[in-house]
């Protein structure tokens, strides 16, 4: 029995028996039911979908919400030009594998067309609002699936798991409404649309050990593995076209992992010997940090970096 499996059945025997419900069946049924929610009260749902843990156990979640039939929505990835290879891979294989559709919005193809400009930073990670909205409403999705959950950073605490957004897709937290018994209001004016956040009551740990209990497959980088990286404002980033290594920073060889995936010119990876979902687990129950504040330079250009995204229209 694997350590995951232990601590899983160790919980429901503390709550009652065997036949309880675990903590893990409860986030997965107040995900399913959501799922379903939207799927009845919306038109023209889709789901972001970066090939990321969050966004593959909300896909995961989708499948098991309305099996036997297909997965009722189709997949929507906001491609930086700057990916993790073997994170596009996974996508691609997931997308093949169960017949999903897949809408790509490209940021590379808006700086082509002149429509963003590449910072100075070399990082694309802000520049995915534009083509994220121009696809919402090139396809007149009117609910966005995301994978953002509440413990990864203090703005997204205060999402709702229903969080409307106006005709410009932007967020203002005044405009927050109640939930209470799980009672979802998606009521929205023509043009505007909600974004919907499934794992909102989700920790990194849960869905760490949802993972262990599913034999869901992820992409190798979330395990340990020696990788060229380079050191910057005390995160190990991986060298690459987008700007890095600049003048003294030194590339070199370490046994690393990433806890999150994005953008790869602001996403760091952590000192890590785990290379097993077991030993994963263990290593996030020790840490003290969330995942986006030890790897994701994005989120520390200023105190209320990810609250400004996403007031102009980010995840």
């Amino acid at each position: 029995m694997t350590s995951s499996s232990a601590l899983a059945e160790a919980e429901a025997e503390k709550a009652g028996g065997p036949d309880a419900l675990t903590h893990l069946d409860a986030l997965e049924s107040e995900a399913v039911h959501i799922l379903r929610e939207v799927a009845g009260e919306f038109e023209k749902p889709v789901i972001l979908f970066s090939g990321g843990k969050d966004s593959i156990v909300m896909l995961h979640l989708a499948m098991k919400a309305f099996t036997p039939a297909p997965v009722p929505f189709p997949l929507l990835h906001v491609d930086t030009g700057h990916n993790f290879p073997e994170v596009i891979e996974h996508r691609d294989r997931i997308v093949a594998k169960h017949g999903l559709g897949l809408h790509v919005a490209s940021v590379q193809e808006f700086i082509d067309r002149g429509l963003l400009r590449e910072r100075p930073d070399g990082t694309r990670n802000p520049l995915q609002t534009v083509p994220l909205v121009h696809a919402i409403r090139e396809h007149r999705f009117d609910a966005v699936f995301g994978g953002g959950r509440r413990d990864e950073e203090k703005a997204r605490a205060k999402e709702r798991v229903f969080s409307l957004r106006d005709e410009f897709s932007q967020w203002d937290p005044r405009r927050q409404r109640p939930e209470l018994w799980q009672l979802y209001n998606g009521r929205h004016a023509p043009g505007e649309h909600v974004r919907v956040f499934p794992l909102s009551n989700w920790t990194e740990l849960d869905v760490w050990q949802y993972i262990a209990r599913e034999h869901i497959e992820l992409p190798e980088i979330y395990f340990a593995h020696r990788r060229e990286v380079f050191c910057r404002n005390g995160m190990w980033l991986t060298a690459g076209e987008w700007g890095g290594p600049k003048a003294g920073e030194t590339v070199e060889k370490r046994q690393v992992r990433y806890r999150t995936v994005g953008d790869i010119s602001c996403t760091g990876a952590v000192d890590s010997h785990a290379t097993t979902i077991d030993e994963v687990i263990a290593e996030i129950a020790a840490s003290r940090l969330t995942e986006r504040g030890a790897t994701r330079a994005d989120d520390k250009m200023s105190e209320a970096a990810m609250e400004d995204r996403k007031r102009e229209g980010y995840f």
